[in-house]
């Protein structure tokens, strides 16, 4: 049987510190290249991005949604959908998930013609929740950061010395420490290298930084004091070769790239994230070329280019009841979702949506709605409060931060969602019940934060 791979780049257009004005560029220069590179090559991947960036591709760049049309009608792409805001699952109430997780499979429908299977969680940050979350939304496969779950076997945990704590941004250059202990065991390995299931049905691939990490730095062709010279294409086929006796040992695949699409084209987030440097999404050409090089590298050395469906297809699937030892509030790279929620702005910020959405459910449970399936302005409120609670308004924490216009569309979009709330009570006859919800007390709260959020002199100003 033929070793499989899978790349999967993952896409988001409401990155912190990336302008509106400049989403037009990303499309083009990051997704369109990746896009066709792919239909030039008549490669097979795996494509992620929330709703919203589906809906941004298709409404700011025609010519790239068609492309990804057509590369998913042809099987060359297997979309892979995410909720439609890019917030933190792990941070967020069950029932918005579920709703922003429907509407995303809705928009990437709607926009390709296909409706997504594969989930993937930003960030990959976890809490129990999440894997119901995914499935009543209709999710089939999610695909999981194994480094989370391999630190939450206290061997590993011991053999990295890493240990978590709700400020971290990053541990992602120490993982490679997993790699080491878990390289000569199967029965670790395995979770890496074949799809597995749990009890309750939900079907799962991992992903991991030790592979991950040294193609992004790869890809950026960079130093920065942290090497003498930069990452190979010798040390990437090095890496695939010494996975390919792991893959006969213990399974049939690898993912060796579920990381952000744009670093194919543009350097993204990559100086800020390992250096706090002020720079975001400088144009990498030669990142195209190389991930490239990449792909040709697996194919060279005999992996055959799949899809996450191809592989779960293609049987193997082990079972898994071990991912509720995965500790609530982590993320990828060895950090933590509960980060997210420990920025000055989360604090600033999450009390005001939480309050909204306690508002939502007091008026569903009095009209006897499901939150999860509203419609009119209670839907409407509810997308509006998944935009306010966009992760990317909240991140990165101190000395870096969000930019200043990724607070404001927060903030807009907290005065929409009050603005709807107040509208579903008089759709509903409750206009009265101010009990339940109200709206100008709500209105002087956000006008309080909106202050002093407007006061902060922000990363890069």
């Amino acid at each position: 049987m033929a070793r499989k791979i899978i790349f999967m780049p993952h896409a988001n257009i409401q990155y912190s510190q990336l302008p509106p004005e400049k989403r037009l560029w990303v499309i083009e220069n990051c997704y369109k290249k990746l896009f066709t590179l792919v239909k030039e090559n008549d490669y097979k991947i795996a494509f992620e991005a929330s709703g919203k960036t589906v809906e941004e591709i298709a409404e700011k760049s025609p010519e790239t949604m068609a492309l990804l049309k057509e590369l998913i009608a042809s099987g060359n792409i297997e979309p892979v959908s995410s909720p439609y805001i890019h917030f933190m699952p792990a941070n967020i109430p069950e029932e918005l998930c579920v709703h922003s997780l429907v509407h995303a499979l809705n928009t990437w429908e709607k926009f390709t013609g296909k409706r997504p299977t594969i989930g993937w969680k930003p960030e990959c940050g976890w809490a129990s929740h999440i894997p119901a979350a995914y499935k009543k939304a209709g999710i089939k496969t999610l695909i999981m950061d194994a480094d989370s779950f391999y630190l939450s076997f206290d061997e590993i945990r011991k053999a990295t010395g890493l240990n978590y704590d709700v400020f971290g941004h990053s541990n992602k250059n120490q993982l490679f420490k997993i790699e080491e202990f878990i390289k000569d065991k199967p029965e670790f390995l395995k979770y890496l290298t074949n799809p597995s299931v749990t009890k309750d049905g939900l079907q799962m691939i991992f992903r991991t930084d030790s592979m991950a990490n040294l193609l992004l730095w790869y890809l950026m062709g960079a130093t920065e004091g942290m090497r003498k010279v930069p990452v190979s294409r010798d040390e990437i086929k090095q890496m695939l070769t010494n996975w390919q006796s792991r893959i006969d040992e213990s399974g049939s695949f690898i993912m060796p790239y579920a990381e952000d699409a744009e670093y194919i084209g543009s350097s993204a987030y990559f100086y800020v994230k390992q250096f706090n440097q002020a720079r975001f999404f400088e144009e990498e050409p030669k990142s195209v070329e190389r991930f490239k090089e990449i792909i040709e590298t697996a194919k060279t050395l005999g992996y055959e280019l799949s899809t996450p469906s191809e592989v779960i297809a293609s049987g193997n699937l082990i079972e898994n009841d071990l991912i509720d030892r995965i500790e609530n509030g982590v993320a990828w790279h060895g950090g933590t979702a509960k980060a997210w929620m420990n920025t000055d702005f989360s604090r600033i910020m999450d009390p005001v949506c939480n309050n909204m959405f306690t508002g939502i459910k007091a008026i569903c449970n009095y009209l006897g709605k499901d939150v999860e399936k509203v419609d009119g302005h209670l839907d409407k409120a509810l997308r509006a409060l998944a935009d306010a609670w966009v992760s990317d308004s909240r991140w990165p924490p101190a000395p870096t931060s969000p930019g200043r216009f990724n607070v404001k569309e927060s903030i807009a979009a907290m005065y929409l969602t009050n603005d709807e709330i107040e509208k579903a009570m008089a759709e509903n006859g409750i206009a009265e019940k101010k009990s339940l919800y109200s709206h100008n007390l709500m209105k002087s709260q956000i006008a309080g934060i909106e202050k002093i959020l407007m006061d902060i002199k922000y990363f890069g100003e």
